[in-house]
């Protein structure tokens, strides 16, 4: 798909959750987009019809399985977990052998600058709406929902930077000069967003939303810090993590076995999911993330099954071990010829060439599963953003900040039944957000990334079970796919600076 020559008009949503206590974001993905001539903008009732558009290509686009594979075989403990499938991900995430003519590249950018095109339809549509406003109320909720919207583009664009460094900014979907901008820039316009987001949207917990998991102003502000935390600000950093701390809003859920399961779904720790629903149905219409639960699920024998990609290495499974996890080792790893302590075995199909360990965070239960449905993942949603991640963020820029971050760091310790430390170090901190953030959106790799770690952790003479990785700082980001620079030649440029 030429991504920047087709300008894409918002998808209004063809039908609505019903039955439910309270909205909710959900939609199911338009099968077309409906002209914005034949919108009554008039109709104050359908404004959150653009910001559903935005969110639906979000689980549709987003998720897709293979940019989640992109974005999370960087480091050392993760790897594709397959090697007759798919074998390009092994060289990109365990020898930095980067083609830009890869397929899942061109996917990666097509889809996040997708996400990015639908949310700059679905401000220009809300604007549409505002012209016909005319009560203060209707204004704070036009001016809340444009919040929603610049989260979620300021989310695509982080996305995007993470993978490939300087991006376009694409402030209007007709835009013609597709040079990239410096990351510096990227940043701050993410930020100019989030403050946008910050300052409209309620101050409450995505399960209190209006639309019940929509993201709030705490959503924003977990975002603003992850890219502050990014730019070495450490005083940002705090400031943020510590409002949504001192809120008393957010808690860490109980247990951290069903934290990433059904029972889990939207509770007092989630700050960001993409929802999925299959409407309490054995059959029928799901509202879902496509393939992304069963990419990551054991090719195994039994209703518990997936294509059994993404595996956990060797190392990282000994150096969990030898920390004395337990809690968040059961969780995570998902081990070949094993009964979980759900009650599901787990035997792989003798592929000999696969991991033997898979991520087990995206694991839902038979028996918590709707009744009749067997998807790998079905029903279950896709977590992003956790309170457990502000605790580590806040414990970390207290450190460097020179205070303390023990009561922080602590609090995910403690659920995790790990002892607490006194005087926590930085690299504690780095180790804690390792184990906790395990197999989560390439945190390891951007951990290492951040703090120049990467060169010495990512390169080896052969202690990699795929032999010698030859990680370098120009292996940082991914190439521009070679798809994009023929439609736009502007890519290659020097990236925009000021």
């Amino acid at each position: 798909m030429k991504l920047f020559k087709k300008i894409l008009v918002y998808a209004l949503p063809t039908a609505m959750l019903l039955g439910m206590a309270s909205c909710n974001y959900l939609d199911k993905e338009p099968e077309n987009t409906l002209p914005a001539s034949d919108v009554d903008y008039t109709n104050i009732s359908n404004m959150y019809e653009p910001v559903s558009g935005a969110y639906a290509k979000l689980r549709t686009g987003g998720m897709h399985w293979v940019i989640w594979g992109l974005t999370i075989v960087r480091d050392d403990d993760v790897w594709s977990g397959r090697v007759d499938d798919q074998a390009t991900l092994v060289d990109y995430g365990e020898r930095y052998n980067y083609d830009n003519s890869f397929w899942a590249l061109n996917e990666f950018w097509n889809q996040y600058y997708g996400m990015v095109k639908v949310c700059n339809s679905a401000l220009l549509a809300l604007d549409n709406y505002a012209a016909n406003i005319t009560s203060t109320s209707d204004k704070a909720t036009y001016n809340s929902y444009c919040g929603e919207v610049r989260f979620l583009r300021a989310y695509a664009y982080y996305r995007l930077v993470e993978a490939f460094g300087p991006v376009t900014i694409l402030r209007t979907n007709d835009q013609t000069n597709m040079q990239r901008s410096s990351i510096d820039l990227v940043q701050k316009y993410m930020l100019e967003d989030l403050q946008f987001a910050m300052d409209n949207l309620p101050k409450v917990r995505p399960n209190e939303m209006a639309h019940i998991g929509a993201v709030s102003a705490y959503s924003a502000e977990m975002l603003a810090a992850k890219i502050h935390l990014n730019r070495a600000e450490y005083s940002d950093v705090e400031t943020l993590t510590n409002d949504i701390i001192n809120s008393g809003k957010f808690e860490l859920y109980s247990d951290f076995y069903e934290l990433f399961k059904i029972p889990g779904k939207l509770c007092n720790e989630s700050l960001f999911e993409c929802q999925t629903t299959d409407f309490g149905n054995s059959s029928g219409e799901l509202v879902d993330a496509d393939q992304w639960f069963p990419f990551q699920g054991p090719a195994n024998d039994g209703n518990i099954s997936g294509w059994g990609f993404i595996g956990l290495t060797k190392n990282f499974q000994n150096w969990a071990a030898a920390r004395g996890e337990t809690v968040r080792a059961t969780t995570s790893f998902l081990h070949a010829n094993s009964t979980t302590p759900s009650g599901d075995s787990i035997r792989p199909q003798g592929n000999t060439t696969a991991t033997d360990c898979w991520n087990g965070k995206a694991y839902t239960p038979l028996k918590e599963l709707t009744p009749g449905q067997t998807k790998y993942g079905c029903n279950n949603n896709i977590r992003i953003f956790r309170y457990a991640e502000v605790l580590l963020m806040n414990a970390e820029a207290k450190v460097r900040l020179g205070k303390s971050g023990d009561e922080p760091f602590n609090k995910v310790r403690v659920r995790a039944k790990m002892p607490t430390i006194t005087g926590v170090t930085v690299d504690q901190i780095l180790d804690e957000r390792r184990m906790e953030l395990c197999c989560e959106w390439g945190a390891r790799y951007q951990d290492l990334i951040r703090t120049g770690k990467a060169a010495s952790v990512l390169t080896s003479a052969g202690g990699s079970q795929f032999g010698a990785t030859t990680w370098t700082t120009d292996k940082t980001y991914y190439p521009v796919p070679y798809n994009q620079l023929s439609i736009s030649p502007d890519l290659a440029l020097d990236p925009l600076t000021e």
